[in-house]
């Protein structure tokens, strides 16, 4: 028993338990995976939710490992077209942070041990889910057998491929569109720095992000016939989350050699497929479902919002949804009523995945392909557009989810 169950131990799942543990609730996560995810999936934390992570004492710790972004350069045709500064979008965090996933989940996982080294248990597969509008009953499965659960409300925080979701069904609005991506970590030969790169070619955009340890994420979308690349399938790495999955660790011979050709015909510059330590294709699809809230369980992150990977909106809007969800639930716990703030929460939350969703519908418009008439066109208009400054703080406000 207990006040409160999360389900799923990923970053949206341990902020919350590392919430409501600090505020005294009786917290109890239930993790699938038996390990802790090793590759580094989604990088990217943008200030606000670097604000709310600073509430449970972590985001310090996050930002001394990471590596601040403080600018983007968009390029094309071997000329700088615009560059974009992150130094007004935030007085305290006045970047985007890029550090592995992996990194920011130990770093979460060792705050909600710090509260209670006994709240996380791996290794548990739910089957079965009730709510009697009194209380919620959670049957599962490990390794050990049979398990039973209980508490006054369950938070969903499992992911794309929410098991909670599925127990409790419900409707969603559905979209899949027709963008693919490859993307890898390479060892960083570029002299960019701590920049981002945004690469705007007619056969489609090339993205680049730096990571610690002199290493860079590139990030590729496929055309039409981009399909054979290797050995990976279209879709097949999407695991747990709105963010890419990685396919392999210590690289996929094939797929990195093609990303690398893809990175020098479409930049001129060239990477070391040698050094590739995640590779990763992806398909994109949105999956906003209708309800939030029902009775006492609550879906957040992925499992309530898939979005867009370009971007890098998943995981901070499910940071943002625990942030908002925190002192409800304190409050419920402590006999307050809350519906009307439930209500709320769910209200402007869903409000800001459809946010999200535009945003990223917007990206990745901006990194398809063109004929070399019309990619001209649209690389003048960006260079007239970032040239402007008020219209570039703005849109460097909108990238960072302000």
């Amino acid at each position: 028993m207990a006040d409160v169950l999360i389900i799923g131990a990923g970053p949206v799942g341990l902020f919350m338990a590392s919430l409501l543990l600090q505020d005294g609730i009786d917290v109890q996560i239930l993790e699938q995976r038996s390990a802790p995810e090793p590759h580094s999936r989604a990088i990217g934390i943008h200030p606000p939710a670097l604000a709310a992570l600073a509430g449970t004492g972590v985001a310090e710790a996050l930002v001394a490992e990471g590596v601040p972004i403080r600018r983007g350069v968009a390029l094309g045709g071997g000329k700088c077209l615009a560059q974009m500064s992150f130094a007004g979008v935030s007085d305290r965090f006045p970047f985007i942070l890029s550090l592995p996933q992996s990194r920011t989940e130990a770093l979460l996982e060792r705050r909600v041990n710090e509260h209670d080294d006994g709240a996380l248990h791996r290794g548990v597969r739910l089957t079965r889910l009730s709510d009697d509008g009194a209380r919620v009953t959670v049957e599962a499965v490990s390794v050990s057998g049979p398990l039973h659960y209980t508490a006054p409300l369950v938070i969903a925080a499992d992911g794309v491929r929410s098991t909670v979701r599925a127990l409790r069904g419900g409707a969603l609005r559905m979209k899949e569109y027709p963008d693919s991506y490859l993307m890898g970590d390479f060892a960083d030969n570029t002299g960019f720095g701590p920049d981002a790169a945004l690469f705007l070619a007619g056969a489609g955009i090339v993205e680049s992000f730096p990571l610690p340890g002199q290493r860079r994420r590139w990030v590729a979308r496929l055309g039409a016939g981009d399909v054979t690349a290797g050995s990976l399938t279209i879709g097949d790495s999407t695991t747990g989350d709105s963010t890419p999955g990685d396919s392999a660790a210590g690289g996929q011979g094939g797929d990195a050699r093609w990303l690398m050709r893809c990175v020098r015909e479409r930049t001129g510059l060239s990477i070391d497929a040698g050094t590739n330590s995640m590779l990763s294709r992806f398909g994109v699809r949105t999956r906003l479902t209708r309800r939030m809230v029902t009775g006492r369980v609550v879906m957040i992150g992925d499992a309530a919002h898939e979005v867009s990977p370009i971007g890098g909106q998943g995981m901070n809007l499910g940071w943002l949804d625990a942030a908002a969800l925190a002192p409800i639930v304190s409050a419920a716990v402590r006999g307050q009523e809350v519906e009307a703030a439930l209500r709320t929460f769910e209200r402007t939350r869903l409000r800001a995945a459809a946010r999200a969703t535009r945003q990223a519908e917007i990206n990745m418009a901006l990194g398809r392909p063109l004929p070399d008439g019309l990619l001209a066109a649209r690389n003048r208009a960006i260079g007239g557009v970032a040239a402007v400054p008020a219209v570039n703080a703005l849109i460097a406000r909108r990238f960072t989810m302000h």
